[in-house]
């Protein structure tokens, strides 16, 4: 039997989760029971009579919108070149600061701002002092290098090209100090041996770094794919998800169609086969860092 006081820590330890263990239930749990209840009606507040139970019809309403189509290849896109470049640029950045002697702890300072800036900060920051048209950074590079001045966010192409640019610059920070703390732990023995085999600088980086630093890599690509997948304030800020639907990834389709559009259920529907999507992908992953 346990004894009075073992009773009353475990009381006083319940007494603490309950609380929180509700919050997140009616923070995280109840949202997502209403998401997939709502995706399964047909909730649109410009035919409010015609609401009932659609069962699977937003769902095969997908197959046939060359919208969801194009929105769900702009997701691909944003998210597999931003994961690839954060996590190359991080290592880039991570193998070459590892080299520097002094001053390594001011560099981390620096890489942690852009992180802990708010994300529609950072959007509106890029479109009003980067991507500004005739007076914005990178129209005065781009003038000074003789290319001209260009419509950055009001171009299609180049409109992709930027807010990408602005997730990887926010997010590459990340990547880098993950990176660099795995391959500040490395043991230097191993690389001292390599060097008295007479290994050369991309052997050595090949058959040891790398192996010894992949479960730093899976773990930062994980994140920030799931990140990337449900990406929203900072393309919303800059662009809108425009010009068009130059930059509108699922995510932002669900949202203008749910909240511009007033088609409830359609958008829950979209957010629901993201969420399934971003659960899919981060659960192979995980299997195939678990499988190594």
């Amino acid at each position: 039997m346990s004894s009075p006081l073992a009773r009353g820590e475990r009381r006083f330890a319940l007494a603490l989760f309950l609380p929180a263990f509700a919050a997140l239930v009616l923070a995280t749990t109840f949202p997502l029971v209403y998401l997939g209840w709502a995706s399964l009606q047909r909730l649109d507040l410009t035919t409010p009579w015609l609401a009932g139970f659609a069962g699977a019809d937003n769902y095969v309403r997908m197959a046939h919108d060359a919208r969801f189509w194009s929105s769900l290849e702009l997701t691909a896109i944003y998210t597999g070149t931003t994961v690839t470049l954060q996590v190359l640029v991080g290592l880039g950045l991570a193998l070459l600061v590892l080299q520097i002697p002094r001053g390594q702890g001011l560099l981390r300072v620096a890489a942690i701002l852009p992180i802990v800036l708010a994300p529609v900060v950072v959007g509106l920051f890029w479109r009003t002092l980067v991507l500004a048209p005739d007076f914005g950074v990178a129209d005065f590079v781009s003038r000074a290098l003789g290319a001209g001045s260009h419509n950055w966010l009001g171009d299609p192409q180049l409109a992709l090209v930027s807010v990408i640019a602005i997730h990887t610059w926010q997010w590459t920070p990340f990547a880098f100090l993950v990176i660099l703390a795995s391959l500040s732990a490395l043991p230097p023995d191993l690389y001292e041996a390599a060097r008295i085999d007479r290994a050369g600088a991309w052997q050595r980086f090949r058959h040891i770094t790398l192996p010894l630093i992949r479960p730093a890599i899976v773990v930062v690509v994980i994140l920030r794919l799931m990140t990337a997948l449900s990406a929203f304030a900072a393309i919303f800020a800059a662009t809108g998800g425009g010009p068009g639907t130059a930059t509108e990834i699922l995510n932002l389709y669900a949202y203008r169609m749910s909240f511009a559009e007033l088609s409830i259920g359609y958008g829950s529907a979209l957010a629901m086969v993201l969420l399934v999507l971003t659960l899919a992908t981060s659960a192979v992953l995980f299997s195939l860092r678990s499988a190594r």
